[in-house]
């Protein structure tokens, strides 16, 4: 095996714990990921097998110490590229020695890694990175070249276990597909966390974290759902054959009452008849009484054991199955023509955003995409589509219409506002505050959860908080745009958001890298931008 954990254990500082007696193999060779819902602990678990952190107990055996490219939020951002690259101690030997410090120190550093500066340039050329400055601080990239930076590290060192954290973060499309290129092609044990599904595809291995137990899979991320569809309609079959039996056995209980009461009529009217002793009456009324009472307490257990049953099976159903949104449908008919623009173009300086203006039209009903590498101005162009800027050249026509905007910021919610007050600033049909509570209760938003700060919210739960705030509206929008919108979720709420959109009976307009969300919303129209 080349990546073994046994009894992994993980508590806060503050106690709590997060996971307990996690057990982990990967074979040597193998590629793997980790899934599960935000906050479950799947970077935190990638962190323990990278020594990044100590365990609260258990054990990590590794062959050798992995390479690790992190999920980056601006913590990296004093270091150079060569550090990023883990090659400054060495590449500064080198350039010692190349300069005449022969000195020993310089030689144990360098370790006689000679061809390291080949190394380094072709691995920079491999990510379409060979304008970097070694000496550059990250700060100065943007997301997608910091991501490739960590991730030329990996050509360099060829070690033999790598792990990586959400590595298609901020890539555009033409970085993923190397990105999958270099993990199709990588000889080495390849251990991923991410949200991206065709990603997930391409790893053998699936393992699913929950706050009781690290599942494996057999295989690739459409395996294990496949999987956990078949476990979810076992639940329902389950669910459905004990409510029948706690149905029946409530009938029985019923039954069973029925006849004692009619017994008991029936003993006393004779006992009434036959003058018996008071005493003999007394006995016989006590014995009857008494067995009533444990048969009565006898349907009583086996019903609250088969209703405790349902309770933990609704649970279960409840915390596995997705979470359906239906949206109601646009009022405007399909064939409407939305926005018609004739060659268009924009600059934010003398120097135009596109080296060719774009003529386009969207008509209602349509899913439109717009497509490009990073900085290709695709949200520019989506502020054009709705008429929030006007093109420096060129003539846009945008009809009147209503739209939705999610972008990846969730920017609608407003951080200062609790779960509850955010869902209110749309209520806009006149919902009741019960009504309101209740939309909330079945968007998986429980009771404690409402007077929430929306600031505290995780990616998933700001989305679903977005689509209650549709759901509230007096009217469907006429337009769903959404920029980047599966972007730090977990691939449960990407879920919940593929199965809404793909539902949805208005006009789209989308950027996204996510081509396997791309794939199954059914995109009618792509505007590619140089």
């Amino acid at each position: 095996m080349s990546i073994i954990a046994t009894g992994l254990t993980y508590a806060h500082p503050d106690k709590e714990i997060l996971f307990q007696h996690l057990q982990l193999s990967i074979p040597k060779g193998g590629k793997a990921s980790i899934v599960g819902n935000n906050g479950v602990g799947k970077s935190t678990l990638l962190q323990l097998l990278a020594g990044r952190l100590p365990p609260t107990a258990g054990e990590v055996t590794l062959p050798e110490r992995p390479y690790y490219v992190p999920q980056h939020l601006g913590q990296y951002d004093d270091h150079t590229v060569a550090q990023a690259l883990g090659v400054a101690e060495k590449l500064q030997a080198l350039q010692d020695i190349l300069a005449g410090e022969a000195s020993p120190e310089n030689f144990t550093v360098l370790n006689d890694d000679w061809d390291l500066e080949e190394r380094v340039q072709a691995a920079l050329a491999f990510w379409h990175l060979p304008h970097l400055h070694l000496a550059q601080p990250l700060r100065e990239l943007s997301g997608g070249e910091k991501t490739k930076v960590f991730l030329a590290g990996a050509l360099i060192h060829a070690p033999e276990i790598i792990l990586l954290d959400e590595p298609s973060n901020h890539l555009d499309a033409e970085s993923l597909q190397l990105l999958y290129t270099f993990i199709r092609r990588s000889k080495a044990t390849v251990l991923v966390v991410s949200h991206d599904r065709t990603l997930l595809n391409l790893l053998d291995l699936t393992l699913e974290l929950t706050p009781t137990a690290l599942e494996a899979y057999g295989g690739n991320y459409t395996f294990y759902r496949e999987q956990k569809d078949a476990k979810l309609a076992a639940l329902h079959a389950q669910l459905e054959d004990r409510e029948k039996t706690l149905r029946q056995a409530q009938q029985t209980a019923r039954d069973v009452a029925e006849q004692r009461h009619k017994q008991e009529a029936r003993g006393k009217a004779q006992g009434q008849k036959k003058a018996l002793p008071r005493i003999v009456a007394g006995s016989l009324k006590s014995k009857a009484q008494q067995s009533s009472a444990q048969l009565k307490e006898a349907h009583t257990d086996k019903i609250n054991g088969i209703a405790q049953d349902v309770k933990h099976l609704r649970t279960q159903l409840q915390e596995q199955q997705l979470l359906k949104i239906d949206l109601a449908k646009s009022d405007l008919h399909r064939g409407k023509t939305l926005v018609e623009a004739r060659a268009i173009n924009f600059s934010y300086g003398e120097q135009p955003l596109w080296p060719a203006p774009l003529t386009f039209q969207v008509r209602s009903g349509e899913r439109v995409r717009l497509a490009g590498r990073n900085g290709a101005g695709k949200s520019t162009l989506l502020h054009l589509m709705t008429g929030a800027l006007k093109p420096t050249s060129g003539e846009i026509f945008v009809a009147d219409f209503d739209y939705f905007y999610i972008d990846q910021d969730y920017s609608l919610l407003d951080n200062d506002l609790t779960v509850f007050e955010q869902v209110q600033r749309f209520n806009s049909r006149g919902l009741l505050e019960h009504e309101l509570k209740t939309v909330l209760h079945y968007q998986q938003f429980p009771r404690e959860a409402w007077d929430r700060s929306c600031a505290d919210l995780s990616g998933g739960e700001k989305l679903k908080l977005l689509l209650c705030c549709l759901i509230v509206r007096n009217n469907a929008p006429d337009v769903l745009i959404l920029d980047e919108p599966t972007n730090n979720l977990d691939v449960h709420s990407q879920e919940v958001l593929t199965a809404t959109v793909k539902d949805f009976g208005g006009s789209i307009l989308l950027i996204s890298h996510d081509q396997y969300f791309v794939d199954a919303i059914g995109v009618d129209v792509t505007i590619e931008l140089a």
